[in-house]
């Protein structure tokens, strides 16, 4: 099952990197020069602080190479939030622009540890991002796990501008699993759900230091396993961090 699974989300990976390839060619022969120019736009986001039951610190990395339609997304974030919330993902995905806000993206998810577990799974991974009404930043994901296991993913956030440099980015996460995974200590349902705000100052576009604050829980199923399990359900974080962009 697992070679199975690989074997099929890496060809549709490597298609999909073929008819990139082969529509940015078409589109510079058809065109000219300036359609073959890559270009990048990164972010990196990392912070330290303090969660109920110890220290908080994490690492948010996301950013894409390409051209206008067809680009390679980069994605990696950590978190560890006190004693027992760690999560450790790593993404690299093919995202094709078919409208003028929204991008369509397939390839491979990593999970090096996962919440609660020393877990580490990969996945197949297709989603949408792109701007919803309102200027809603919106990611949505679904994963198919090496086990079988299905799962997804629905991140949505705002830029309020107090001024022309403070800002605050209000955010919701949450994730939902078609069945138990015992192995991950969920349940089927949703399984997670955090919210909060960043509130940073932009010294320039590319450097800004932030505040933020966080609050993140088990629900449903996966919350009463967790107390059945003595391990925390919800855990609230303060941190400061900085913002890169480059």
């Amino acid at each position: 099952m697992k070679i199975q699974i690989f074997l099929k989300s890496f060809l549709i990976f490597f298609l999909f990197a073929k008819i990139a390839s082969a529509e940015g060619v078409k589109q510079g022969m058809n065109h000219g020069d300036d359609h073959q120019q890559i270009f990048h736009a990164f972010t990196l986001e990392a912070d330290v602080g303090e969660a109920r039951d110890g220290s908080s610190k994490g690492f948010d990395l996301s950013g894409w190479v390409g051209g206008d339609d067809n680009r390679l997304w980069i994605n990696s974030e950590k978190k560890n939030y006190g004693k027992y919330e760690e999560q450790f993902e790593a993404q690299a995905l093919y995202s094709r622009n078919f409208t003028q806000f929204w991008d369509a993206q397939i390839g491979v998810s990593h999970d090096f540890s996962t919440d609660f577990t020393t877990q580490k799974l990969s996945y197949l991974t297709i989603g949408l991002e792109g701007l919803a009404p309102q200027m809603f930043e919106t990611k949505a994901q679904v994963f198919l796990s090496e086990k079988g296991n299905y799962s997804a993913r629905l991140k949505q956030e705002v830029d309020i501008f107090l001024t022309q440099k403070l800002i605050t980015q209000p955010y919701f996460e949450t994730e939902l699993f078609a069945q138990d995974v015992n192995e991950l200590e969920v349940k089927s349902g949703i399984s997670d759900l955090e919210i909060g705000a960043e509130t940073r100052y932009e010294i320039t576009r590319k450097f800004a230091p932030y505040f933020a604050l966080r609050y993140h829980t088990k629900t449903f199923g996966t919350a009463d396993l967790a107390r059945q399990l003595g391990q925390r359900v919800d855990n609230f974080i303060i941190a400061i961090g900085i913002r890169l962009r480059f």
